[in-house]
């Protein structure tokens, strides 16, 4: 009894010490890799080639993301509004709920599952095929070759992805609002402009830098932490898609609550 006792009283104590260790290798990882952009060798070679697989090869996606997430807006938004007589914000409403919601969400969610996984498998192929201990025994830091640079290319092309899913966005709900609604594209772009604040624009880059840190700093750490082989590879990628879409989705929670606040100063 005492031994059942003692196992079911020890498990919370373990949870809790293992969060807190994951936490803390979690914040090592983020501080080494932040620490290397201010001391040399800087890998930018590879921080460019980062760039090109990050913002170019994910272009297609956030396009059509962007669009038909803005089409979808103004198709759903009809039924409400017509109640009360107000088809006629339907560019308010698509510009407002883009911008400062769904455009950095939807943009960080979409990297995390193509980017996030990307990082993770190709990682953690490298830490179950012994590159990483050869790098570190050749004298090279792999932070400072690998996590660094990606760390630095997601920060700088999430947010112009988010600005591209954004525009792309507000094109589609423009389509939808002028041939299916009737709405005329003065009135559209005069609303969905009009309805915007500064830090509306403040949040659509903001939002996606911390989004851009979570992600590529949770794809290098679980990757770096791969055992077992390829089954540990693929358990790597699904974990990193699953981890970085939820502190994404938790962030954004904390983010808004901190922009609200703040909203009244940017504006006045």
């Amino acid at each position: 009894m005492e031994n059942i006792l003692t196992s079911v009283m020890g498990s919370p104590f373990r949870f809790i010490l293992r969060a807190v260790w994951e936490i803390q290798s979690y914040t090592f990882l983020a501080a080494r890799a932040i620490a290397n952009l201010f001391t040399r060798p800087v890998y930018w070679k590879e921080t460019v080639l980062q760039m090109d697989r990050i913002g170019v090869g994910s272009l297609t996606i956030i396009v059509l993301t962007g669009f038909f997430t803005g089409a979808v807006m103004a198709i759903q938004s009809e039924g409400a509004l017509r109640r009360y007589g107000a088809v006629s914000m339907t560019g308010q409403l698509v510009s407002l709920t883009l911008i400062r919601e769904l455009g950095p969400v939807l943009s960080a969610l979409m990297l995390a599952g193509r980017i996030g996984s990307g990082i993770a498998s190709e990682l953690g192929s490298m830490v179950v095929s012994d590159q990483i201990n050869a790098m570190r025994s050749l004298g090279t830091d792999p932070t400072r070759r690998l996590v660094t640079p990606r760390m630095v290319a997601m920060l700088i092309m999430l947010p112009l992805l988010t600005i591209i899913c954004d525009a792309v966005g507000m094109f589609g709900g423009w389509v939808i609002a002028t041939y299916k609604l009737l709405i005329s594209s003065n009135q559209f772009w005069s609303d969905a402009m009009n309805a915007l604040q500064f830090s509306d624009l403040v949040g659509t880059l903001f939002k996606p830098l911390v989004f851009g840190f979570i992600i590529s700093m949770t794809g290098c750490y679980v990757g770096l932490r791969t055992q077992g082989g390829t089954e540990g590879v693929g358990r790597s990628t699904t974990q990193a898609v699953v981890s970085s879409s939820i502190l994404v989705i938790a962030a954004d929670f904390f983010l808004n609550n901190l922009l609200i606040y703040l909203a009244p100063l940017m504006n006045a």
